[in-house]
C-alpha cells in the first residue's frame, strides 16, 4: 500500500528519496516486502517500529551499504544506483548503528575525514578542506574539543562528533540508525536536538531509526512504521499518535494523552 505525503498549505513537497517495490530478501527470507515510500526533502523522517521490523535494513538500502533483492530506489528522482560512490557520498552521508571507536584520532581528525568524499584519499586537503571541519565542528558545538583523543569522549559527546563529521562531508542527506541507542535521555535530546537544528538551519532532509515513539513523534515531521518488513502506517508525526495505530504498530495495547506542557500527544503503555 503507497502512503502518500501530505504536503503543508500551500506547498508542493519535493521527495528526496523515492523506493518503487523495493524489497530485500537473505537466503529465501523475506526481510522487507515490496515498499512504495516517498521521504520529503528538508524533513526529518523517522522509521519506527519493533526491532526486526525491517528499519535498518531500509536505511542501509537507502545508503547503498547492501544492495536489494528487487525494485529501486531514486535520489532526487534520479537511480541511486546511477550515482557513482563518490557523488552519492557528497549527497548523502550515513551513520551506522555501531560505528568504530577511531581509536587513536583527535577530534579534529575524524571530522575531517567527513571530507574524504571531495579529495580522495591522496588528495590535497584545502583550505575550503579546514573551513568545512571548523564550521562543521563550531555548529555541533565540539570545536572546544577539538584537540581531544574521540576514545576518551563521553558517549554523548562521541557521537556529536560523529554527526560533525557528517556535516563536514556537507551532504544535504543524513541517514541516521539509532543514533541514540547508547545514550541517557538527556544526551538523546542533545543529540536530536542538534539534528533539528542542523536540518532547520541547513536545510538538511534527515531519515533516521528511532525506538522510542514518543522522542519520535517529538523530533520528527513524518514517520514511517514497519512491522514484519511491511509498511503499515505513515504521515505527518502528530496522525500516528492514536491507540489503535500505535496497537497496530507495536501490538500492545497503548493510550495517548496530552502532553502537560507542550501538548502533543504523548502515549504510554496501558
Amino acid at each position: 500500500m503507497k502512503h502518500e505525503t501530505i504536503p503543508k498549505a500551500g506547498q508542493h513537497p519535493v521527495s528526496v528519496f523515492t523506493t518503487e517495490g523495493l524489497h530485500f530478501d537473505v537466503d529465501g527470507k523475506t526481510i522487507l516486502h515490496p515498499l512504495d515510500l516517498t521521504f520529503n526533502a528538508g524533513e526529518i523522517s523517522g522509521l519506527i517500529g519493533h526491532n526486526g521490523s525491517g528499519k535498518s535494513t531500509l536505511i542501509k538500502l537507502l545508503a547503498r551499504q547492501i544492495q536489494p533483492t528487487g525494485g529501486r530506489i531514486l535520489f532526487d528522482g534520479v537511480s541511486a544506483a546511477s550515482y557513482d560512490m563518490r557523488a552519492f557520498a557528497r549527497a548523502v552521508a550515513y551513520l551506522p548503528q555501531d560505528t568504530t571507536s577511531a581509536a587513536g584520532m583527535t577530534v579534529e581528525e575524524l571530522v575531517a575525514c567527513g571530507r574524504y568524499p571531495w579529495h580522495g584519499a591522496l588528495g590535497r586537503f584545502t583550505d575550503l578542506d579546514r573551513e568545512k571541519v571548523e564550521t562543521a565542528m563550531r555548529l555541533t558545538h565540539v570545536d572546544t574539543l577539538k584537540g581531544r583523543m574521540v576514545d576518551t569522549l563521553s558517549g554523548g559527546e562521541r557521537q556529536r562528533v560523529w554527526i560533525a563529521m557528517l556535516v563536514a562531508q556537507d551532504s544535504r542527506c543524513l541517514l541516521l540508525d539509532e543514533p541514540t541507542s547508547a545514550l541517557d535521555i538527556a544526551h538523546q535530546m542533545e543529540i536530536l536536538g542538534l539534528v533539528r537544528e542542523l536540518c532547520r538551519t541547513k536545510g538538511l532532509s534527515v531519515i533516521l531509526v528511532l525506538h522510542d515513539i514518543n522522542v519520535a513523534s517529538h523530533f520528527c515531521d513524518h514517520l514511517h512504521a514497519l512491522k514484519q518488513g511491511r509498511l503499515i502506517a505513515a504521515g505527518p508525526a502528530p496522525s500516528l499518535m492514536k491507540a489503535e495505530t500505535l496497537h497496530t504498530i507495536y501490538g500492545t495495547n497503548m493510550g495517548v494523552t496530552a502532553h502537560p506542557v507542550h501538548g502533543t500527544p504523548l502515549a504510554y503503555v496501558i
